[in-house]
């Protein structure tokens, strides 16, 4: 059954809950702990601290500002299970000294120094499929075969992450739904998922426009049902790891598929 990574995103611009934690324009890391225990009280293995939006066309967001906003949360957060969202060595650095346990690197070791320092570590490291940046990602989104080419990417950085020193038990390949994906793109990575996990794979489909794409719900909020049926189908398939905004209904659906694909009755 896939472990649950839940979302607690620090940033003022995310897609779903960007700005949620701030009061007055500052970061509320009193609530960001509160909101933190409850995922895991809900069911979540590792909550994820996120301080840079990847939805299209999201402003570049420079080192000081990422560090500004992650930090002070990932020390609120002290004695948690806590990974953090960042593509930048020197704040993967920074976030592991305060007391973080894992990466999840949306640009698949892109900044060499990043590589280094999860492999010094020796933590949990997710490597996630992107092209581009959030503002010509959606220009990039050109494949011939998608599954087999975002495979092939991963590979290569992946082999990257090897030489670099990271331990291969560590990686956690993401075939990163809706980052330089259409809709019919992230639904055909969907479908070659059974295939693809052998290896660790966490699948982040939680509110995602692709799935509005496919259901007609325009608003982040209304998806909840379509993030569920992913959940499903991840953990049919063999997913490690499944990444959620909504931890207590997830545990419930993979609560009923366990029962299932068991053959257990309720108690």
């Amino acid at each position: 059954m896939p472990r649950v990574l839940g979302i607690l995103n620090v940033t003022p611009d995310s897609f779903s809950d960007g700005g949620k934690l701030h009061r007055d324009g500052m970061i509320d890391t009193g609530v960001a702990r509160a909101v933190a225990e409850q995922q895991l009280a809900e069911g979540a293995d590792v909550i994820e601290v996120g301080g840079v939006s990847t939805r299209p066309n999201a402003p570049d967001v420079d080192l000081d500002e990422e560090l500004r906003r992650v930090l002070p949360v990932v020390r609120a957060l002290a004695g948690l299970p806590v990974w953090v969202d960042t593509a930048r060595g020197r704040v993967a650095d920074a976030v592991l000294s305060a007391g973080a346990c894992g990466i999840n690197d949306q640009r698949a070791g892109e900044d060499p120094a990043l590589l280094r320092i999860v492999a010094d570590a020796g933590c949990p490291y997710v490597m996630m499929h992107n092209r581009g940046t959030p503002r010509t990602m959606r220009a990039m989104a050109v494949y011939e075969a998608v599954a087999l080419e975002v495979w092939a990417e991963l590979a290569v950085s992946e082999q990257a992450a090897l030489e670099a020193g990271v331990d291969r038990a560590k990686i956690i390949l993401d075939p990163g739904l809706g980052f330089a994906k259409t809709a019919e793109h992230s639904m055909a990575m969907l479908r070659d998922l059974p295939s693809r996990t052998s290896r660790p794979v966490l699948v982040g489909a939680s509110r995602k426009s692709f799935l509005g794409a496919v259901t007609g719900r325009e608003l982040p909020a209304e998806r909840l049902a379509a993030s569920l049926a992913v959940v499903a189908w991840a953990a049919s398939a063999g997913a490690a790891w499944v990444r959620v905004h909504d931890v207590a209904a997830t545990r419930d659906v993979l609560a009923v598929w366990s029962a299932l694909a068991h053959r257990e009755g309720p108690s």
